[in-house]
Formats: structure tokens, C-alpha cells, sequence
């Protein structure tokens, strides 16, 4: 994903990790829906994928690139895709990106995206290698 990305791009083709509706409670006083609200969805998806792909716990250690294209509003349905983009010794780079649909169309805009960085962790909390299998390796 480049920042040049727009909000016009298709819709991934697989499932989301994570659904959410945006509810009054997540919004500024213009009534749009927190970029802190959509930033820590997008932790939980990119986590879920983290977690799966590493077999075990990881933790967040870096955000980047973080785009914010479209607002989004109070009764959206936003969902949000990841994809792993590199799997190192300890670490995983999983792009997610965020989709809103209005309870009223049946239509699709991109609204956020930015790239999450995991360490695996061990039982101790110190960074473990992760298999570098790809098998079961599912964002």
C-alpha cells in the first residue's frame, strides 16, 4: 500500500478479522468517529493476525505509515482487513486497512490503513523466533 492509496480502491476480497460498529460514545464534538477509536481497532485486527500467524503471544511495537482517508460516523460498520507483509525472526508487518459501509447501502469506501508491527513473545515476555513455515501462516 502506498499513500497514494485512495478510499476508491476495491474491497479486499477475503474476510475481515474484525467488524465494528461506530457508536455515539467513540465520537469528537463534530460527531466523527475518534482516529484513536479506528487506530485501536485496527491494533485488535492486526493482533488477531499477529497471534495466529506467530502461533503464540506478540505484542505491538511500532505503528507506521498511518493514513487517515474518510471519516467515519456514528452507525458505521467498519471492517477491517489484514494482510502479513513480512515475517522476520521475531517480528511480523501486517497491513490492515479499515472499510465503512452506512447501515443503508450496500456499498464499501476505504477509511483508514497504516502498518502494524509485532514481536512474538515468550512466556517470560522476552521476543521468541517465529516458525518460519509459512503453513497456517492466515491474516
Amino acid at each position: 500500500m502506498t499513500s497514494k492509496d485512495t478510499a476508491t480502491d476495491t474491497l479486499p476480497d477475503r474476510q475481515p478479522s474484525v467488524r465494528a460498529v461506530a457508536m455515539p460514545a467513540d465520537t469528537n464534538p463534530s460527531g466523527d468517529i475518534f482516529g484513536g477509536w479506528l487506530m485501536s481497532q485496527m491494533d485488535l485486527a492486526a493482533g488477531t493476525a499477529a497471534a495466529r500467524r506467530a502461533k503464540g503471544r506478540t505484542a505491538t511495537v511500532f505503528v507506521d505509515t498511518m493514513s487517515f482517508l474518510r471519516p467515519v460516523h456514528v452507525g458505521d460498520e467498519v471492517s477491517f482487513f489484514t494482510e502479513i507483509i513480512h515475517t522476520g525472526r521475531t517480528s511480523l508487518r501486517i497491513n490492515v486497512e479499515a472499510w465503512r459501509q452506512t447501515r443503508f447501502e450496500e456499498t464499501s469506501e476505504k477509511v483508514t490503513e497504516g502498518v502494524f508491527t509485532f514481536v512474538a513473545l515468550d512466556e517470560d515476555g522476552r521476543p521468541r523466533p517465529i516458525d518460519p513455515d509459512p503453513e497456517g501462516a492466515t491474516a
